[in-house]
């Protein structure tokens, strides 16, 4: 029988130091990380321990991204039908962190360990959720804000679970029409920044796409669970090890490139900072065409 799949902590903290001083979307000094999981298809004949339709089976990789620098911090790997919510069970949490999530994980009684935890949680609402306003801050309107208030909730089992006032932050989002009901434990932050900081979140979507793409996650060697988790282990492995070198050398090339400068250099015994720098020098100085360019 299969080994079940786990869920760990990555041993990131080195690129993490390394890019804690890069900026993103928000101005702010506290960590913030993205949660949400990708849905790995897979074939139900060659892997039947993951059955997911009926004519297929897939795996979820639940993962929890630090959103300076999108390097993963988290990396649990589930069968797909397990719910995404129950990550939050086995989620390490920082004090003083920021833990944005869409409201796939809203669960009162979760959420409200993140409180005791002394941790800030920042996650889209449904609409109908059911609650009384404490207070009203001023906004201004013009920034797409159009409520923050302080609130309690009034469910018949979510004032139970969550028995602590929160905040409320409605945004418009003109840019994707939306409008955002967005629920959190931080008092302090303005409402703005609480909402840019969950537009940030988007940024777990692009590095899912990026993985995918460029990463071999689609076609496995091997067809246990174990070797299915291995490979995308190794994967993210990767990615982290690309990132590291990316600025050890101070590269300018995307992780992409460097990924594929590697592949074609892999035994060769040039130093890795000499081959892309010789890479950079060589895609800067390329020899214009002598044939004469007839449409631009």
């Amino acid at each position: 029988m299969a080994r079940p799949l786990t869920q760990k902590t990555l041993q990131h903290r080195a690129t993490r130091r390394l890019y804690h001083g890069d900026e993103f979307a928000v101005q702010m000094e506290e960590t913030a990380y993205a949660l949400d999981s990708t849905t790995i298809d897979l074939c139900l004949s060659l892997f039947p321990w993951a059955p997911f339709q009926r004519s297929k089976s897939a795996i979820k990789a639940h993962t929890l991204l630090d959103l300076r620098g999108n390097i993963p911090a988290f990396l649990s790997i589930t069968t797909a039908q397990a719910s995404d919510v129950g990550i939050l069970d086995h989620l390490p949490l920082e004090p003083g962190a920021f833990y944005v999530m869409d409201r796939g994980y809203i669960d009162f009684q979760r959420l409200y360990r993140f409180t005791e935890a002394g941790a800030f949680f920042v996650i889209r609402a449904h609409n109908n959720m059911c609650y009384r306003r404490r207070y009203s801050r001023p906004v201004d309107r013009s920034t797409g804000l159009r409520c923050d208030q302080t609130i309690v909730l009034t469910g018949k089992f979510s004032g139970s679970h969550y028995p602590a006032a929160a905040r409320l932050v409605r945004f418009v989002d003109e840019e994707n029409d939306l409008r955002l009901n967005i629920f959190t434990n931080q008092f302090v932050l303005p409402a703005l920044t609480i909402a840019q900081l969950y537009k940030a979140r988007w940024n777990i979507e692009l590095f899912f796409k990026w993985i995918k793409q460029h990463l071999r996650i689609k076609t496995f060697y091997g067809r246990s669970a174990n070797a299915v988790k291995t490979q995308i282990w190794i994967a993210i492995s990767v990615y982290l090890l690309v990132a590291i070198l990316k600025k050890h050398l101070n590269s300018t090339a995307s992780l992409y490139r460097i990924l594929q400068i590697l592949s074609v250099t892999l035994f060769e015994k040039t130093p890795i900072s000499q081959v892309l720098q010789l890479a950079d020098y060589s895609s800067d100085t390329a020899l214009a065409p002598k044939q004469l360019i007839l449409f631009e």
